[in-house]
């Protein structure tokens, strides 16, 4: 199943972040922490920030370099107003997707007991 789980996130983990960063703006260790601390243990920290750059080229995220304890300043994304109409088509697609595989599940389910 992790396999599987891994090529599912991948076409989803962009929504899934800014999902996050709709609620609060954060850096990237703390979007990690958060999928970890949810169930999504085998996301690497460097994916989420492969995912971070993206994002922010595409214009999606607001960053703000803020001062550390420690090392250099992070960098803090906000979610903004191009990122909300992306996350919003997210939900729609994610709904119409989801809604054809339910479908599909219970169609090979009516299928399976007729036969």
């Amino acid at each position: 199943m992790g396999n599987q789980m891994t090529e599912m996130l991948k076409g989803t983990l962009e929504g899934i972040v800014l999902a996050i960063l709709a609620r609060e703006s954060a850096y990237g260790y703390e979007i990690t922490a958060w999928l970890r601390d949810r169930g999504f243990s085998d996301i690497a920290e460097g994916t989420i920030y492969a995912l971070l750059v993206r994002v922010e080229q595409r214009g999606f995220v607001d960053v703000e370099k803020v001062p550390s304890e420690k090392g250099p300043p992070r960098k803090v994304y906000s979610l903004n107003a191009k990122g909300r109409d992306q996350l919003a088509e997210f939900w729609r697609t994610w709904s119409v997707l989801a809604d054809r595989i339910e479908q599909l599940r219970h169609n090979g389910n009516q299928q399976d007991k007729g036969a």
